[in-house]
This record gives C-alpha cells, structure tokens and sequence, in this order.
C-alpha cells in the first residue's frame, strides 16, 4: 500500500439523508471545490454522468419525497382577506348569472 493511499480521504457514498453529506455538498457549491471535503464520494459507473449530476438528482428526489409524502411538512393554506367591495361584486355577478 502506498503512503497517498494510506494518507487519502476515504471513499464513501453520498446519502442525501446524512445531514454531514448534504453540508459537504453545500460547501463544494460554496468554494467550487472538494478541496475542503474531508471524504471522497463514490460516483457508479453505471450512472452515465458525473459526480455533482448524481447528488444533485439525489437531493432533489430527497427533498421533493420529503415535502411531498409528509404531511406535517405540507405548508398551510394562506387565508386570503376579502373587502366588502370584493364581497359585494361577487355578489352582483351571481346575481347576473341566475338572471
């Protein structure tokens, strides 16, 4: 074994539920590097495209799942406040359509 293997980051595969992975990638997309990174991540070769592509796709399956298969992530309804001139306009136009 050589000293740059014994001395190198260690190979891992990225997990879009590891809150670690996620912030190493928020710091790849900060700085534009790996350089900061204290691990390697791990890239299929069957995936067909490169590293950044695959954790991107990655995350956005997790955060989408994760909003949308949640209920108590579900943001609430915002009520929307009507005038009285609102009100009474909508009145007049159901008023038109019954006559």
């Amino acid at each position: 074994m050589s000293k740059l293997e014994f001395y190198a980051r260690p190979l891992v595969r990225f997990d879009p539920k590891n809150k670690e992975h996620r912030a190493y990638y928020h710091q790849f997309i900060k700085y534009r590097g790996w350089g900061r990174c204290p691990v390697r991540f791990i890239c299929p070769d069957d995936i067909g495209y490169d590293l950044t592509i695959m954790i991107r796709n990655q995350l956005i399956d997790y955060y989408v799942t994760q909003e949308f298969e949640n209920p108590r992530i579900r943001p609430k309804p915002i009520p929307v406040k009507s005038t009285q001139k609102d009100v009474q306009k909508a009145k007049k136009l159901v008023d038109n359509k019954k006559n």
